[in-house]
């Protein structure tokens, strides 16, 4: 008899062990920057959260460092449920919604409490573009601003024409053909090889990519213009958040609000770091001059007026938005 009620003990458990299983769900979520970026670090803790949160029935494996796809299939990929969620640098994919493209306009907003107002202002389009692309806004979280690597010093927008100009996104490019540099597309996981062979001569981006993939190595000097303030976009597939139970979705949600909080605190931390291992490298951290500024300044309102004729009514309700806010 006590054999009997040990198999039956040891059956049941091993039952609930199984369903236990069956009941836990897995997802990929890609990203194409290297482990110890601090958004890889942050999606890592997403991650842990979500899983002690949901006590293990929400697995996230986070694939960094473009593992799982490279940046511009991210998005893609996340649409189509290839990878139930991942991360995506917003202003690469302004050409196909304008509002992408928002928060990389040239000194629209350059600082952190600027920027996030501006998130703010277009955050419900935002929203409401990605769920119509099938898509669940998790959260978005700050890059450090953007400021020109150059070898030879920058003091006018007239030292920029004719260099070989790093690009990354539609803005980039505007601003390479506006200042006479020639715009070339690099990614960033190509970033140290196409400086260490001359494919690119200077580039605009920021203080962390630059202490991450230690441009100091290739270029001397660091003009800290903080042109704008970008952000990086994590997503689910919208079916997949669905699949989710109640408690399980409510539980995501909670540890993405946790993160976007986590990661534009850390980003600000980030930024002033990464300035001091730059100069710690041997760059050179020059504040802009007064005629860099204005030339960028009027390169600025060039795209700006381009950007606002291409959104039409949906762009400029966002821009009344956070003018209004600030």
């Amino acid at each position: 008899m006590k054999r009997r009620t040990f198999f039956a003990t040891a059956l049941v458990a091993g039952l609930g062990l199984t369903v236990q299983a069956q009941a836990a769900t897995k997802w990929d979520l890609a990203s194409a920057y290297p482990a110890f970026n601090f958004h890889t670090q942050n999606l890592a803790q997403f991650a842990k959260d979500v899983d002690a949160a949901t006590q293990g029935n929400l697995k996230i494996t986070v694939h960094s460092g473009a593992s799982l796809f490279k940046m511009p299939e991210i998005k893609r990929a996340v649409q189509g449920d290839q990878a139930q969620a991942g991360e995506f640098f917003m202003v690469s994919f302004q050409n196909e919604w304008q509002p992408f493209g928002l928060d990389g306009l040239p000194f629209l907003a350059s600082n952190y409490d600027e920027a996030w107002k501006l998130y703010q202002a277009q955050k419900p389009a935002l929203e409401k573009k990605l769920d119509q692309q099938g898509m669940v806004l998790l959260y978005a979280v700050a890059w450090p601003p953007q400021s020109i690597y150059s070898n030879k010093p920058i003091n006018s927008g007239a030292d920029l024409k004719g260099m070989k100009w790093r690009v990354y996104s539609p803005t980039t490019a505007r601003i390479g053909e506006l200042v006479g540099a020639q715009p070339v597309t690099i990614q960033e996981a190509e970033l140290s090889q196409a400086l260490a062979t001359g494919v690119i001569e200077g580039l605009i981006t920021s203080s962390a990519t630059g202490a991450d993939n230690k441009l100091y190595e290739n270029m001397k000097y660091f003009t800290n213009v903080r042109a704008w303030i970008p952000k990086n976009a994590v997503v689910a597939n919208k079916k997949a958040v669905a699949a989710l139970s109640p408690a399980t979705r409510d539980a995501l949600l909670k540890a993405a609000a946790a993160a976007e909080k986590r990661g534009w605190e850390e980003s600000r931390k980030v930024d002033a770091d990464s300035i001091a291992k730059l100069k710690a490298g041997g760059m050179e951290i020059v504040e802009p001059s007064a005629q860099l500024t204005a030339d960028l300044a009027k390169v600025g309102d060039t795209v700006i007026q381009e950007w606002t004729a291409k959104a039409g009514d949906e762009g400029k309700h966002i821009l009344d938005a956070y003018r209004a806010s600030r």
